[in-house]
C-alpha cells in the first residue's frame, strides 16, 4: 500500500471527533485538556497531571486496542493458529503493567482500591468476543493474504485534510480486500451509533485523502466487542463525505471562536471558556479539583 502522506507542522488547531465533543461538553474542560499551557492561575503540570489520569472504562478499552494491536501486527509475520493459553496470558500481563503504572480517576477522586482482576475479567470477556466473532473469523480466512499491507493503528495523529481544513482522523485498522478498503474500529463501550458513525465518516476521508481510494470503495465498519459482539456497517456516499465535510468546517469555526490568534492557535482568557451547568457531567471531570465554581 502507499505510504500514508506527510504534513509540515503548523500550529494552527485541527478538527477531531473528540476534540470537538470536549469543546462541545464543555468549554473550560476544553481549555484545560487542549491550552494548559495558557492557564495564569493553576500550575501547568498540575493541569497535565490531572489530564493523564484514567479510569477503569478507559484503561480498559486503552489495554483492549493494544492487545488487538499487537495480535494483528503478529499476524504479519504469522498466521500460525493462536495458541489462546499464550495470548490470554499476555493479556494478563499487559493488563498488570498498564494498570500498574496509571493514577485511576476512581482512586484520585474517591479512594477506590483498583483491582486489575477485576479490570482483567472485563478484557478476558472482551478478548472472547473478539476472537470467537464473525468479522475475525472471516479476516483471518481472507485478508490475511494480504497482510503486508494492513495499516494498524499508525504512528502520528492521523493528520488530514478536509477542505484544507486540518483534522485528526487516526484509524484502528484498515486493509484491501478485493477491490474494496475495509476500515474497522474496535469499541468496548456503550454502542452510540450517530457519535462512532461520525468518528468513521473521518476515516473514510481520511482513506479517501491518503490513498485515493473512492468513497464508494471504502467500507468502514464499527465493531462493538462488549458486552456482546455487534457490527455496524455505516454508510458512506458522496452526499455525506460533502455534508461531513461541511459539519467540519462549521464545527472547526466554532472553535476558531475561542481562539484570540488563529494561527497561532492562542486562546481567549480562561474566564472565556464558560462552565458546564450539566451538575453529572462535572463529577466525572479530571479536572474537577480546580474547578472552584462547580
Amino acid at each position: 500500500m502507499e505510504n500514508i502522506k506527510t504534513f509540515e507542522y503548523t500550529s494552527i488547531l485541527g478538527w477531531s471527533a473528540s476534540r470537538y465533543e470536549t469543546f462541545s461538553n464543555c468549554k473550560r474542560q476544553y481549555f484545560y485538556h487542549y491550552y494548559a499551557k495558557f492557564d495564569k492561575e493553576i500550575p501547568f503540570e498540575k493541569i497535565q497531571f490531572l489530564k493523564s489520569l484514567t479510569s477503569k472504562n478507559l484503561e480498559t478499552g486503552n489495554i483492549v486496542h493494544d492487545i488487538i494491536r499487537d495480535m494483528l501486527k503478529r499476524y504479519q509475520k504469522s498466521t500460525k493458529e493462536i495458541n489462546k493459553e499464550k495470548f490470554f496470558k499476555y493479556s494478563f500481563d499487559m493488563t498488570e503493567k498498564y494498570c500498574g503504572s496509571k493514577t485511576f480517576f476512581e482512586h484520585y477522586y474517591n479512594g477506590e482500591i483498583i483491582s486489575t482482576s477485576k479490570i482483567y475479567e472485563k478484557i478476558k470477556s472482551i478478548l472472547e468476543n473478539f476472537l470467537n466473532n464473525p468479522i475475525f473469523t472471516w479476516i483471518e480466512k481472507n485478508a490475511a493474504l494480504q497482510s503486508s499491507k494492513w495499516i494498524i493503528e499508525p504512528g502520528g495523529f492521523g493528520e488530514t485534510r478536509i477542505n484544507d481544513y486540518k483534522a485528526f482522523c487516526k484509524v484502528d485498522f484498515l486493509f484491501p480486500h478485493d477491490d474494496k478498503m475495509y476500515i474497522i474500529d474496535w469499541k468496548t463501550g456503550k454502542p452510540d451509533d450517530k457519535k462512532h458513525s461520525k468518528q468513521l465518516t473521518g476515516y473514510a476521508l481520511w482513506a479517501n485523502h491518503h490513498f485515493g481510494k473512492k468513497v464508494s470503495d471504502i467500507i468502514p465498519m464499527i465493531i462493538y466487542l462488549y458486552p456482546q459482539y455487534n457490527e455496524n456497517k455505516v454508510k458512506v456516499d458522496d452526499y455525506l463525505i460533502a455534508k461531513f465535510a461541511d459539519t467540519v468546517i462549521n464545527e472547526t469555526q466554532d472553535m476558531y471562536g475561542y481562539l484570540i490568534d488563529i494561527e497561532k492557535n492562542i486562546p481567549k482568557d480562561k474566564k472565556e471558556f464558560p462552565l458546564s451547568d450539566n451538575a453529572f457531567f462535572c463529577s466525572y471531570c479530571h479536572y474537577k479539583e480546580i474547578c472552584p465554581e462547580r
